[in-house]
């Protein structure tokens, strides 16, 4: 995705960068729908359908506390989680989901619950953020009927171009379904902090500051004088 948005950035045009999170993502997976994800998506059919369904299905959930129980129930949605399966699994459910931004033509990136979708712009104006509302409006749709829920206030945005565009552009915030976003301040996109000119400058300065005091304990432990024996101790010595 960097490589990407640093070949746009070579276009002489803007770059929109939107952040989206998913709240409770692998949670909220709804069996049914994924099963026919996998058998109307990946035409798993047979055996290989019915291995997964047998990992999803007949699972219970009960609560129990002081000798007391409550009666068991059905999970009806969720992966199973602490495998590499529920991340494939989570995957597999959003399948249909780049469909829906291909058509508006925006590109993206999608790892886990985090989605990524970035533009191209001449001009940051009000048909850029039209256009992109639409797309926005499409997945919130989408999401809905599939059981899933952007985490608006996790929603972020940067504006990425060089010094001459982005002091042209003269926007520092859009306002997208009713919600501000700020386009100037660095965005963390999977851990890792994006920047207005994608200088990494911000991140690498983060991760400085994290490490100092670290690095501090360790030239403490390395100065300090070796231990010696206390008096009276018996102390033997073996040559290798």
């Amino acid at each position: 995705m960097t490589n990407n948005i640093l070949f746009i950035c070579d276009q002489s045009s803007l770059c929109l960068l939107v952040l989206h999170d998913i709240s409770a993502a692998f949670d909220t997976v709804y069996h049914s729908i994924l099963l026919h994800r996998l058998s109307s998506h990946l035409n798993l059919q047979g055996s290989v359908l019915e291995w997964f369904r047998s990992y999803l299905s007949h699972n219970l959930l009960f609560v129990s506390a002081n000798r007391f129980s409550t009666s068991p129930h059905r999970v009806l949605c969720g992966v199973p989680q602490g495998s590499f399966r529920s991340l494939l699994l989570f995957n597999l459910y959003m399948l249909p989901l780049g469909d829906i931004i291909h058509r508006h033509g925006v590109n993206f990136h999608m790892y886990a619950d985090g989605t990524q979708l970035y533009l191209s712009a001449s001009t940051l104006d009000s048909r850029t953020t039209d256009f992109l509302t639409d797309c926005l409006s499409d997945i919130k749709s989408w999401m809905r009927a599939n059981f899933l829920q952007l985490n608006v206030s996790k929603t972020e945005a940067l504006l990425i171009g060089s010094r001459q565009h982005l002091s042209t552009s003269g926007t520092g915030s859009i306002n997208i379904h009713g919600c501000t976003l700020h386009l100037n301040k660095p965005v963390r996109n999977l851990d890792i902090l994006f920047d207005p000119q994608l200088s990494f400058l911000p991140h690498i300065h983060a991760m400085t500051c994290s490490a100092f005091p670290h690095i501090c304990n360790i030239a403490q432990f390395a100065t300090a004088s070796p231990l010696r024996p206390p008096k009276n101790s018996h102390y033997t010595h073996s040559s290798p």
